[in-house]
């Protein structure tokens, strides 16, 4: 199972931006896909989650204003598009694979896999 998340940069504030992440090694139904975030001095932040098993998608609190998850079956990416960004968004952007095909809330506990990050800035 391989992951790998790219898309990170500098954008102004109130920009939008968008993140993939590419998988190779798994089946798309076995494993669910999620997105995280760390800031500096932060915990690490669950963002939003989506499984091709039951097609459902889940966000964190706060999130799905700002965020939306989508994937390419053709491509094998899952893609984590971000609107109306804030300096505060700033944080490395990761992409996982749990172990269940489904969605669970926003803890990170559930996956195994990680990808490497990509850093997101937003700064004027």
């Amino acid at each position: 199972v391989q992951l790998q998340a790219s898309g990170g940069g500098l954008v102004q504030p109130g920009g939008s931006l968008i993140v993939s992440c590419a998988t190779s090694g798994f089946t798309f139904e076995d494993h669910a896909i999620g997105w995280f975030r760390q800031a500096p001095g932060k915990e690490r932040e669950g963002i939003s989650c989506l499984s091709h098993n039951d097609g459902t998608s889940y966000y964190g609190p706060t999130m799905k204003r700002q965020f939306t998850i989508e994937s390419d079956r053709s491509k094998n990416t899952v893609s984590l598009r971000m609107n109306s960004l804030k300096p505060e968004d700033t944080a490395v952007y990761y992409c996982a694979a749990s172990d269940s095909p489904f969605c669970s809330g926003a803890s990170a506990r559930q996956y195994t896999y990680w990808g490497q990050g990509t850093q997101v800035t937003v700064s004027s």
